[in-house]
């Protein structure tokens, strides 16, 4: 009945008005909607957690004096010394050629950076291993010669700058010629 009387009421007004009058009323329908559902929320919360564990990181670095490493600012290098004999010209640049009475070395140094997060370790050691045996050749980083166990080579290493190491490779004479290659397995462990 309602509906009727507003209809009712409307008769009586000029089309104009009727049309003014219907618009104003879907207006105020469409904002009471829009209100009602602004009025709808709902809350939560989210709760995050994690624990932070102090981490630290190995690199190989180039050393300015030795061979330039393939892979060099990664933890996976190559040194490659190249073509190398007891007499023979070695192309490589910056490898250090030693000639003893029934043996020769070939070296060059290499950058080993490690760098830490998260701890308040002052310094690391550093091990390294060679990755398989070999009976015939002698492989020697510093002063220390290379096994397959663990090889201590410094214990008070600081963290953030390349620290210089030299590999050296001892390949007796009595060695049958042909291609050498090593993986050198190394450790850092924080203090």
């Amino acid at each position: 009945m309602r509906t009727h009387v507003a209809t009712t009421a409307l008769r009586g007004l000029g089309h104009g008005y009727k049309a003014l009058i219907i618009a104003a009323f879907a207006a105020l329908m469409v904002a009471s909607a829009n209100d009602a559902r602004a009025q709808a929320t709902s809350t939560g919360t989210l709760t995050v957690t994690a624990t932070v564990e102090s981490s630290i990181g190995l690199t190989f670095e180039t050393d300015a004096s030795g061979v330039s490493l393939t892979g060099a600012g990664t933890s996976a290098a190559t040194l490659a010394y190249g073509t190398v004999s007891a007499y023979g010209t070695i192309a490589a640049a910056n490898v250090t050629r030693s000639v003893a009475a029934s043996d020769f070395s070939v070296s060059s140094p290499f950058g080993l950076k490690v760098i830490k997060a998260n701890s308040s370790s002052a310094n690391y050691t550093l091990q390294a291993a060679l990755g398989s045996a070999d009976a015939t050749n002698t492989w020697t980083i510093n002063a220390t010669a290379l096994t397959t166990s663990n090889q201590t080579l410094g214990s008070t290493y600081g963290y953030g700058s390349a620290v210089s190491h030299t590999m050296k490779l001892t390949v007796p004479f009595s060695a049958a010629a042909g291609a050498l290659s090593k993986n050198v397995n190394f450790t850092a462990t924080s203090n």
